[in-house]
């Protein structure tokens, strides 16, 4: 007990210098940044991104716009009054070069298209004097139309590039200046050409005023690469995320040596990535994790969580395997339950190589097999496209056909559609940006599979998913809810859907965002919320604990009681 007490104890002083700290650096960062110069700056970065992608002579490549940017944020400091910083901007925007009428710019779209639009700073009153404002408008009511130096796009399917920029690969860790210019590239390709702004779920201006201190004022490495990580956190896309080696020194480069999953806030071993050192560490299937080196499960969820790029909680806490047992140190002070009792011990930590691990190995299974009961089941993601045609016809007089989507399947959607549907049918349409109208997004047409079959597949059809579940295992997903009597099975998936485009910040360091939006026909949204399931079924620790596949039991169940109905 009185272990327990003094332990305790700790927890709470632990608590308190963290406070401390916290405070401490909060008072420090205020000290270096303040608002009225982060409102500036943040003016300066939409400004400076407005032209980029607005003002014809800058569209084209004509100018070193970086060198713009890392120039002339320097005479911010000198700058005080509204009118002062008016005519500053106005002068070198009079500086860029006559912008001529543009008779092909639509000023109007459709409201439809415009869900990502917000240009009404251009106009505030508050910020800019008339004659800027007037300069503005008529740049964007006469931008730049066809080539674009700074956005490439994607012929086939619309997602965009953006390969003329500069990476500044000798830049470990740059000046103030370029980290400011890396934040604002990073933070204008997503105001204009990110099809998701609009459902991030914080207003993108007061994401530019949060992490400019956080930028400007990083003192070291690390601090400018957990703000990167944390920038690219804020979009809320499973395809977005952020990491390098001096992120990875942040959450520690030594590995607890078992698989996990998250379930109630509690860690529970899934599986191993070294069978030897478990044994070593005593550490077994089913071991349920209740704290780390004195911190509950659910405190370091929501310490790191900043950190961690994903569309939906499901997803976060898939990609946190890394967050919760990483460390510097060789062990970590763990309490742990097993078969009801709870205890304390120290587990080693250990670099990944030392584990050997096989990562082909996870695909190791059959990619169908027959069931009891005449039930048919295919893991998508080891069934390969040029066998699906042979292995359905395998499946055709079966009962019902499990299709598992709980992993990355390999294109093969279209022929299994093909297999299901008495006819083509629209399963998902697209939104690609407008490149000459910057924050517009036009919509494809719908996507169709399934064709005219006379001899579709007659057995009930159950699908099964959960948050490993992303981008082309969610456009399967949606192919596969097109038959005639299908039942999906899960939880919710990853919610990002859509391909992928690269963004590069100074330093050559890279991240990714969805470049594409994509929706069901009607328009319903995946991003964010990923497929929904008509049965929500996800893994209990029990269930965990029993090496039990709790979806396939439920789906099994299902099948049986609908055959005997």
């Amino acid at each position: 007990m009185q272990a327990i007490l003094k332990r305790h104890q700790i927890k709470i002083m632990k608590r308190i210098i963290s406070i401390i700290i916290l405070v401490s650096s909060s008072i420090s960062v205020c000290s270096q940044t303040t608002a009225k110069e982060t409102e500036k700056i943040a003016t300066f970065c939409k400004l400076w991104g407005f032209l980029k992608y607005h003002h014809p002579t800058v569209a084209q490549g004509e100018l070193d716009w970086d060198k713009e940017f890392t120039t002339r944020i320097k005479k911010l400091d000198s700058l005080r009054s509204k009118q002062a910083i008016s005519h500053y901007y106005s002068q070198w925007i009079s500086s860029l070069g006559e912008v001529k009428s543009c008779f092909k710019c639509k000023d109007d779209p459709p409201g439809s298209l415009k869900f990502n639009l917000e240009m009404d700073w251009i106009s505030d009153t508050n910020i800019f004097t008339p004659v800027l404002i007037d300069q503005l408008l008529f740049i964007h009511q006469n931008r730049n139309q066809g080539r674009n130096f700074y956005v490439q796009q994607n012929k086939n399917i619309g997602n965009t590039g953006y390969e003329n920029e500069k990476s500044y690969p000798d830049s470990i860790f740059p000046s103030i200046e370029l980290r400011l210019l890396g934040l604002s590239r990073y933070w204008n390709i997503i105001n204009y050409y990110y099809p998701y702004k609009y459902i991030i779920g914080q207003d993108w201006d007061s994401v530019l005023t949060e992490m400019i201190p956080k930028f400007k004022d990083s003192n070291d490495t690390i601090s400018y690469h957990l703000a990167m990580m944390e920038l690219t956190a804020k979009i809320n896309d499973s395809h977005a995320g952020f990491v390098s080696k001096y992120t990875n020194q942040y959450f520690g480069i030594k590995w607890a040596p078992f698989k996990f999953k998250i379930i109630e806030n509690k860690v529970i071993v899934t599986g191993f990535y070294s069978d030897s050192l478990c044994e070593i560490n005593d550490l077994r299937y089913g071991d349920v994790f209740l704290e780390v080196d004195g911190s509950t499960i659910e405190e370091i969820i929501n310490a790191k969580s900043k950190y961690i790029g994903a569309s939906n909680q499901a997803a976060k806490l898939r990609n946190m395997n890394y967050a919760i047992f990483n460390g510097a140190s060789d062990s970590a002070n763990v309490i742990f339950e097993r078969e009801g009792v709870i205890a304390e011990k120290t587990i080693k930590r250990y670099f990944f190589k030392e584990f050997d691990y096989n990562w082909e190995s996870k695909q190791k299974g059959k990619a169908y097999e027959i069931l009891d009961g005449n039930i048919g089941y295919v893991n998508l993601g080891l069934l390969q496209r040029k066998q699906t045609v042979r292995i359905l016809k395998k499946l055709k007089n079966t009962k019902a056909i499990i299709f598992d989507v709980r992993n990355y399947p390999n294109k093969s959607l279209y022929h299994i559609a093909n297999f299901l549907n008495t006819e083509k049918k629209p399963f998902a349409k697209f939104s690609v940006p407008i490149i000459s109208s910057p924050g517009v997004f036009d919509y494809t047409t719908p996507y169709f599979c399934g064709k005219n079959n006379r001899n579709p597949y007659a057995g009930k059809v159950i699908v099964l998913f959960n948050e490993t579940s992303q981008s082309h295992a969610e456009f399967t997903i949606m192919a596969l809810k097109t038959a005639p009597d299908v039942t999906t099975i899960g939880s919710q998936t990853a919610g990002s859907d859509g391909d992928v485009s690269l963004i590069t910040f100074p330093g050559n360091y890279k991240t990714y965002m969805t470049g594409i939006g994509v929706y069901y026909p009607d328009g319903t949204e995946t991003q964010r919320v990923g497929i929904v399931p008509d049965i929500e079924i996800k893994p209990t620790i029990q269930g965990v604990k029993q090496g039990r596949d709790e979806l396939m039991e439920k789906a099994i169940e299902l099948i049986n009681l609908t055959l005997k109905n």
